[in-house]
């Protein structure tokens, strides 16, 4: 369901704005999925992808040697995926099947994976406390967890510098974090509420990355028509993801976790 497009060995990404979105999540993900297949010993690990939609993550991972299979709703996203694979040479490692993060194990095997992605999915179930519980179910022993959300701080913050004081105020209160009918999107979480679901599955926090702390606030022109404005952006974002000081205003969180042998 989110649409990132990493970097893959230091690579530029094909749209730079893009690395934005993506640089600090992704270089998170690449250590954790490195680490584990150190710990695995094997020729490369078996990764879920929930809500992986075209395969932005899935194939800049299968690229790095591993088996991917995402689970998505979409029979178009799906399509995508498949020809995105072949483009990209690792049709071989990348499966994909319709279902959703709910109905996980009518389509993949319980304890069949050495990580999991979830991103960009907990913001539009009914339960995200499910969902949480059928990602760390899918997991081996000690597997590690990635887990993208929209963040609350950013959307109050993000409205407010909008000018729209009263949507931020009732982001604020809501329940779900919204700030109005309007608002596209279902739920945002805190940092408390996520690491909380996360807790409660079974999965050990590892860290938490604050994403997007600045790249939404910056007036695109800047970050395009500045010599190195880009890359000395990325380097700010990368600095302030691990300062908690910074979570609460993040545009999304991400928390990596390694699920309780």
């Amino acid at each position: 369901m989110s649409d990132p497009s990493p970097a893959v060995g230091g690579e530029t990404p094909s749209r730079p704005r893009n690395s934005l979105r993506t640089a600090v999540v992704w270089e998170v993900l690449e250590r954790a999925l490195a680490a584990r297949n150190a710990a695995v010993g094997t020729a490369g690990l078996d990764i879920l992808d929930t809500g992986g939609g075209t395969g932005n993550f899935a194939v800049p991972v299968a690229r790095l040697g591993h088996r991917v299979t995402v689970v998505d709703p979409s029979p178009n996203a799906l399509f995508a995926l498949e020809r995105r694979a072949a483009e990209a040479g690792v049709a071989d490692r990348v499966h994909g099947v319709q279902g959703d993060i709910h109905g996980l194990f009518d389509v993949v095997e319980r304890g069949g994976y050495d990580a999991v992605l979830c991103h960009g999915v907990l913001e539009y179930v009914d339960d995200p406390a499910d969902g949480v519980r059928n990602a760390v179910e899918a997991l081996r022993p000690s597997g590690a967890l990635s887990l993208l959300v929209a963040g609350l701080g950013g959307a109050v913050l993000a409205r407010a510098l909008a000018g729209h004081f009263t949507d931020a105020r009732q982001a604020l209160t809501d329940p779900a974090g919204r700030w109005g009918e309007g608002d596209p999107v279902p739920r945002r979480f805190t940092v408390d509420q996520l690491t909380g679901l996360v807790d409660k599955a079974g999965v050990d926090v590892g860290a938490v990355h604050g994403v997007r702390v600045f790249s939404d606030l910056v007036p695109g022109v800047l970050v395009d028509t500045q010599p190195g404005a880009l890359e000395a952006l990325l380097k700010l974002e990368t600095a302030a993801a691990e300062l908690p000081s910074f979570h609460s205003v993040a545009s999304q969180l991400h928390v990596l976790g390694e699920k309780r042998a």
